[in-house]
């Protein structure tokens, strides 16, 4: 997953609570990185009539709208001091807009609304259809979400920014597993200094799921071939990132549920998805699909082929 040019942080801004908080996230990831954060906004063309209906007193829907990303960049300067913040409003569709401007992004990051107010995201279409076209990585950031949530608790058992931050975790399916979605796991526990926590949740195999039982020493038997296989795909990688410790886990049972699960000790979790250039559909998949609408943690969604 190597870049050879310099790139920014891309979050895109519509002045909602969910929005801002993804804006906040793509501030401390950009710092992080080391890279610029760029905050788009995304305004729709309106029929003429509406556009020049006013807003707020004698202000336009233009200018209304002209405030978001301003005042934003301008609150995370003073709050990220030293970030490079460029911020910018684009005219079109926000998902093709978005999936556009994902293209000149080391990553882009969205908000989502909380289903429950404290866990789950709600995925909007404009989400999904980024998600399921844009080849560069895409953070979904739950309303509220705050940098004390990414860390350990103090000795209190307050939450804190200043505390180690909370494990990566990895959702890695073994039977094909992609260097781009390992590299982005590994290379986030990194930067944040954390350990990694790589889940590979089984299944027995099909024929027991029509009438045979398995027994207790068939079960130990495929959890042993599932255990060893994972630690041989991440073996090289453990070499690459010596200082990151990991954790490895295969567990029995529904992927999805698992790592939603975790996600509650999680700074971050990571996924994948596969490119598919068949335009239609949703082309997310149903784990990844599962663990982006119930994670309490932010998500990253990782392409790949």
């Amino acid at each position: 997953m190597t870049r050879t040019i310099t790139l920014s942080v891309t979050a895109g801004l519509d002045g909602s609570r969910e929005s801002r908080a993804a804006a906040e996230w793509a501030a401390r990831e950009a710092q992080l990185l080391g890279l610029p954060l760029k905050l788009v906004h995304v305004r729709e063309p309106v029929p003429a009539p509406m556009a020049q209906a006013p807003l707020l007193g004698s202000e336009t829907r233009q200018n209304w709208t002209e405030r978001i990303p301003r005042e934003a960049a301008e609150g995370i300067r003073l709050r990220h001091p030293g970030l490079d913040v460029i911020s910018e409003q684009l005219s079109g569709r926000p998902a093709e807009t978005l999936v556009d401007e994902a293209k000149d992004a080391e990553l882009l990051v969205l908000g989502s609304r909380g289903m429950s107010g404290i866990g789950g995201f709600f995925v909007g279409s404009v989400g999904l259809a980024v998600l399921a076209h844009t080849e560069r990585p895409v953070v979904l950031v739950r309303a509220g979400e705050q940098a004390a949530d990414e860390h350990e608790a103090d000795r209190a058992g307050i939450p804190s920014a200043a505390t180690a931050f909370r494990p990566v975790v990895l959702g890695l399916d073994i039977e094909s597993p992609d260097d781009e979605l390992i590299e982005f796991a590994f290379a986030a526990a990194a930067r944040r200094g954390t350990s990694l926590r790589v889940v590979h949740g089984w299944n027995i195999p099909p024929y027991y799921a029509y009438g045979l039982s398995m027994d207790l020493e068939l079960h130990g038997s495929v959890a042993g071939a599932e255990a060893s296989a994972l630690t041989e795909v991440l073996s090289p990688w453990r070499k690459k990132f010596p200082d990151v410790e990991v954790s490895e886990e295969s567990p029995y049972g529904v992927p999805a549920a698992q790592l939603v699960d975790i996600s509650r000790e999680a700074s971050l979790v990571v996924v994948g998805r596969r490119i598919r250039r068949n335009p239609i559909g949703a082309h997310i998949g149903p784990i990844t699909h599962a663990v982006l609408h119930h994670s309490t943690a932010p998500v990253a969604v990782v392409p790949h082929h």
